[in-house]
């Protein structure tokens, strides 16, 4: 099998703030058409590691290498904006765009009949949606998902969860998702990544979730803790959860 291209590659990257050690000679490879999930507990080092691949934060020592002109997605963790501004989906999307190219990126998310509606009245699942389609724009060949399933629904999160692996698959860019739900590991993931200051442990989700690092880290229960899902689908979801019975619509839905 071929080598997939290398996009960005951290070595021996460490950080500290004070006295404080916030990583510890990390190490990670982001590769095209490759699904990376980055776990850990609150205060890991996670969102340092992020703001060190995005260079926004220089580490203190190792080395941090991204491909020449490499274009990075990014999905903030929070995006808070005030429910008394008039913004709407293709404002918040606008900057230096196309109106084609956001109806494009929109409509690859499932969401271009949002494109008017007032981003304060968008649902949790709707709002993801379209920062995902915003992180889309400029054709990104790596995407960083801080937290893509946040304030989504069980049922939500494995339809984002899917479309994200069709977008991967579709445009064959790497994909870094870094998740402080330790419940759900997307099935399509090729390599988990469990982090607490330094890299306790590494691989395929099945291979972590029996490591004994991981064990270590997260406790008895950890095991339960670390699900690849699995869904099978008699029925859909719309963009709140919400099931839809195969009857009350006459086309599949996108994502499967």
């Amino acid at each position: 099998m071929p080598q997939k291209s290398l996009l960005a590659e951290l070595s021996k990257v460490s950080v500290r703030y004070g006295t404080r050690d916030i990583l510890q000679a990390v190490d990670i490879s982001l590769h095209a058409g490759e699904i990376v999930t980055l776990v850990g507990p609150n205060g890991s080092g996670k969102s340092t590691l992020l703001k060190v691949l995005l260079g926004l934060v220089h580490s203190d020592s190792g080395t941090v290498w991204r491909q020449e002109g490499l274009k990075i997605g990014y999905l903030p963790q929070r995006l808070s904006i005030d429910p008394v501004m008039p913004l709407t989906v293709a404002r918040l999307m606008r900057l230096t765009h196309t109106s084609a190219d956001i109806e494009a990126a929109l409509s690859e998310v499932n969401v271009a009949h949002l494109r008017d509606a007032p981003v304060a009245s968008l649902s949790g699942g709707e709002l993801q949606r379209v920062l995902l389609a915003r992180a889309l724009l400029g054709t990104p060949e790596l995407l960083v998902l801080d937290e893509p399933t946040q304030g989504v629904d069980f049922a939500g999160e494995i339809d984002l969860y899917e479309l994200i692996t069709r977008i991967r698959d579709t445009r064959g860019c790497g994909v870094l998702i870094v998740s402080h739900d330790l419940h759900l590991v997307m099935s399509s993931t090729d390599q988990v990544i469990c982090l607490n200051h330094h890299v306790c442990c590494a691989g395929a989700p099945e291979t972590v979730r029996r490591n004994p690092a991981y064990l270590d880290l997260f406790g008895p229960r950890a095991a339960e803790g670390l699900a690849v899902y699995t869904h099978a689908h008699d029925h859909d979801h719309d963009l709140h959860g919400d099931v839809v019975a195969p009857d009350e619509h006459s086309h599949p839905h996108p994502n499967h």
